[in-house]
């Protein structure tokens, strides 16, 4: 059995993020730990790939991809203004 046990700031290094990250997510249930002691927080090797697979986000498969002759529009247009732009744009 290889298992490998890291501290919160060792594993937050190993993953690139934030300990306090790591410790919100476990502290909130939404991430694999455990706990020895008197609730000192402790992440195995396979805590560590758990969390990773929870935060992978994949492209939705449902979704068509988007066209390249589709312009992408980096500007958020809300309200009446919106309107107005739109309606000049056209």
């Amino acid at each position: 059995m290889e298992i490998e046990f890291f501290e919160p700031a060792e594993a937050a290094a190993l993953m690139r993020c934030t300990e306090s990250w790591l410790r919100d997510g476990a502290t909130s249930g939404r991430f694999p730990h455990a706990c020895w002691g008197k609730g000192k927080i402790i992440f195995t090797s396979e805590h560590i790939l758990e969390i990773a697979k929870l935060s992978e986000i994949l492209p939705d498969a449902t979704r068509p991809p988007l066209s390249p002759s589709r312009p992408v529009t980096k500007e958020r247009l809300i309200g009446t203004r919106s309107k107005v732009r739109l309606a000049n744009a056209n």
